[in-house]
């Protein structure tokens, strides 16, 4: 059996996981999130504790990942998920208006980037985002799409990166 698999999920106060035939239902303080389960994928609920079983070998490929989603799910419920992105460059600066973030990283035009349904988007700093919402997957996905208009470059780390990323820096030409 998968490591990832035998884990059980522990729910927290004020999570449920509802089950309809293969359909699942994860519903808390923050929003409600729905995944369909893979064929041969069994949910067994006791109080707080989640566990995902699985009856052939096709299945068992999947159990780790509806243990993994499952587990997403349930702390995007219950706290939800972020990803912070630094822009580093002269007049490099951001905004968000609502459902979109405004950008100037310094292209001949400014990038207006409208976020997916269920994810929001802050700029403590002129130079910071913050993308937020419950879905991982979605998060993520936006995150990178902003990240996309303005990779950082290795030489002067100029562009935009995840607030944790490491640019690994070159060394410029010599003469």
């Amino acid at each position: 059996m998968s490591r990832v698999a035998k884990n059980p999920v522990l729910l927290p106060k004020g999570v449920e996981v509802k089950q309809t035939g293969r359909d699942l239902t994860v519903k808390g303080g923050r929003g409600t999130l729905a995944f369909e389960l893979g064929e041969g994928i069994a949910i067994t609920q006791e109080e707080n504790v989640v566990s995902v079983a699985f009856d052939n070998d096709k299945s068992k490929a999947l159990a780790g990942t509806t243990r993994a989603l499952l587990s997403n799910m349930v702390i995007g419920v219950s706290d939800g998920w972020e990803k912070k992105l630094v822009l580093n460059g002269v007049g490099y600066r951001a905004k968000a208006d609502g459902k979109s973030v405004n950008l100037t990283v310094g292209l001949s035009h400014p990038v207006d980037y409208q976020l997916p349904e269920g994810v929001s988007a802050e700029t403590p700093t002129q130079t910071e985002i913050v993308v937020k919402g419950i879905d991982k997957q979605a998060v993520g996905q936006a995150a990178a799409e902003i990240r996309s208009f303005r990779p950082p470059e290795p030489y002067k780390g100029k562009g935009i990166r995840y607030a944790n990323a490491v640019v690994r820096r070159k060394e410029a030409k010599k003469k």
